[in-house]
């Protein structure tokens, strides 16, 4: 199978977009449950405060915070708020202290939240506590404040760490109301932002997943016409041991249905395989920053997942190896049902080949009926994991935010990553589920392509330079022997004979005896077992196949036309054709008759096969067909 995705080779640039793309996607994809967990968190809970770092603070509120402190952070708070309040007593955040937010936000948090949860245990309003606390350190010195900020910090520890941020966002608030400032406005203005940005992500992922959709298909249709074009260049190179040996009904087979399979799964494999684990890693990772104490939640329905993915590849693979084969001999039955219908109509055999159709028929819908039933199956089992890692993350982390250890944006994070890490296995899990009959697909097809033709041109042309015109025409057998490929005898031996141009030579015998199959070594559609086949005293196998067949006007035992008009078919040897070769050859033929009498003449149209003609105008035109290209 590697081989035949090799082809993918010529279109690297386009792989290596996809991929980046699908990163891109996968980054977005990964960004949005943040974005839906701060929306709810922050905006909804919290008013749009993110932290315990304000914008603007009061000179006294800023003071009382900064006793709670150790010196040193005190001294770096206050150097990130400007120095001198203005009119109204208020410090504004500086643009040191905006690019350092994070450390700010750690060195507020702790004193905010200390500062907030003592107000609510004295039942006083946070501006009284604060002045309280500034008047006790006015009467006994910063140190003595050291118990109220030890005090402060253990009512900090007993919070869980999540709601740190809520009570610091609280107090903020009040201090926001304090100075006068609409927190409304606060609000809508995070949710704006917020909800600006997850729009953003959003429309980028769905423009790199349409990128990423139009290159795979793109991709995956043109390594579809180079297999094509591959499988068919090899085909037109067979002879006739190989053709023989696949058949016509699996060459078919293997041309259009085997390559589709291929082409559809690596389109998934360019849309899949690299995007899910992306995301299922991903999600992984942000489910254990999200420290909600549920991965073990994750674990269960990965291995649950896993356990349903091996069961499934090893049920359907080989059931998909056996409908390959099916698939070949249906499309058998109906080829020859199809070719030989007026036989069968002749011997009033029509019940016997519509059993024969039916049986392969049937043997054929019993094996897609399995695999369609167990991939039926996969779909509800995973919805089945799905949805009960929603109610176990749900029942499980109710009781997290009931007891104060998860909030519920967190909470609705972790699902929706959850979901992702799943999703990402189903993906993987669909295309494992396809891959086998795919690599079964693939396989039937390298086969064709590594399958080289028995019968090749020479290393060395010894008729290499020579016109037309230094052709005399003389064929002779040399003490030829035959043995068809896998025969146990031979079908023709010891025959030696001359045919000498200007003279008729007749090959005379009973049915079977191998007449055709002696014209055959000349063309070289076989080549010959024992002794030789010349031309002009060259051993045909020393000539290029076409120049040899050049020189040859080749009349078939079964007159085989091909769907076009009159002309077309007349002047299949090439283009160097004239018109005027074209009618002498009708003449030689005695097909100019029939032709001229048809309304459109040369350019009445020939049906695929030639099925509109008589047999004998068939014959006729095909004798024409060998004539006009002057052999």
């Amino acid at each position: 199978m590697l081989k035949i995705f090799q082809n993918y080779k010529k279109h690297w640039l386009g792989c290596i977009a996809v991929v980046a793309l699908l990163i891109v996607q996968a980054w977005c994809d990964l960004a949005l449950p943040n974005y839906t967990s701060d929306i709810v968190d922050v905006g909804i809970q919290q008013g749009g405060i993110q932290d315990a770092v304000m914008d603007t603070v009061r000179a006294d509120t800023l003071d009382t915070l900064m006793l709670l402190m150790e010196p040193e952070t005190a001294q770096t708070v206050d150097t990130v708020y400007y120095g001198a309040a203005d009119a109204a007593g208020v410090r504004a955040l500086t643009e040191q202290g905006a690019a350092q937010r994070v450390a700010v936000a750690d060195a507020l948090t702790r004193p905010a939240v200390g500062l907030y949860m003592i107000a609510q245990q004295s039942g006083v309003p946070l501006d009284e506590a604060a002045a309280q606390l500034r008047a006790y350190a006015a009467q006994t010195g910063r140190e003595a404040v050291a118990a109220s900020a030890q005090q402060a910090s253990a009512l900090l520890d007993e919070a869980a760490g999540s709601y740190a941020n809520q009570y610091a966002a609280e107090f903020v608030k009040q201090e926001y109301a304090a100075q006068g400032i609409d927190l409304d406005r606060v609000q809508m203005k995070y949710l704006w932002g917020a909800g600006g940005k997850m729009i953003l992500v959003a429309v980028c992922m769905t423009l790199s997943a349409v990128l990423v959709g139009l290159l795979a298909s793109r991709i995956s249709a043109a390594s579809g016409r180079d297999l094509r074009t591959q499988v068919y260049n090899k085909v037109v190179a067979f002879s006739s041991a190989e053709l023989d040996r696949f058949s016509t009904a699996s060459l078919i087979t293997r041309s259009t249905n085997d390559i589709q399979q291929v082409q559809m799964v690596s389109m998934m494999l360019l849309r899949m395989v690299a995007y899910a684990p992306i995301v299922g890693l991903g999600g992984v990772i942000k489910v254990m920053e999200t420290k909600t104490g549920l991965s073990w939640i994750i674990g269960v329905a990965v291995g649950a997942l896993l356990a349903l993915v091996l069961v499934l590849y090893f049920t359907v693979m080989p059931k998909f190896k056996q409908m390959q084969k099916l698939v070949d001999r249906l499309n058998l039955v109906s080829r020859e049902l199809l070719t030989g219908v007026m036989p069968i109509r002749a011997f009033s055999r029509e019940a016997y080949e519509e059993q024969r159709f039916d049986g392969a028929n049937r043997d054929l819908m019993s094996t897609q009926l399995f695999t369609n039933r167990v991939m039926a199956m996969m779909s509800p089992v995973m919805n089945l994991i799905m949805y009960g890692v929603i109610t176990a993350i749900v029942w499980f982390g109710g009781k997290g935010i009931d007891a104060g250890t998860l909030q519920v944006g967190d909470m609705i994070a972790f699902i929706s990553y959850t979901m992702q890490i799943v999703m990402s296995f189903l993906m993987l899990a669909m295309v494992f589920i396809m891959l086998p009959r795919a690599g079964v697909a693939a396989d039937r097809i390298n086969e064709v392509l590594c399958t080289e033709p028995a019968i090749h041109d020479p290393v060395v042309d010894k008729a290499a330079g020579r016109q037309k015109a230094d052709w005399n025409g003389v064929v002779q057998f040399h003490d030829v022997s035959f043995r068809y490929p896998g025969a146990d005898d031979n079908a023709l031996e010891h025959i030696s004979f001359t045919a000498r141009p200007g003279e008729t030579t007749a090959i005379i015998g009973a049915t079977g005896c191998g007449k055709s199959t002696l014209l055959h070594l000349i063309p070289r559609f076989y080549d010959v077992t024992e002794g030789s086949v010349t031309v002009d005293g060259i051993d045909v196998r020393d000539m290029k196949q076409s120049e040899l067949r050049a020189l040859l006007g080749y009349v078939p035992q079964k007159g085989v036309l091909f769907s076009g008009d009159i002309e077309s078919n007349l002047k299949f040897g090439g283009a160097s054709i004239t018109d005027e070769a074209m009618q002498t050859a009708a003449g030689v033929a005695q097909a100019a008759e029939f032709i001229e009498k048809k309304t459109e003449g040369y350019h009445s149209p020939i049906a695929q096969g030639g099925t509109n003609v008589s047999g004998g105008q068939k014959q006729r035109l095909s004798i024409a067909r060998a004539s006009a290209k002057d052999p």
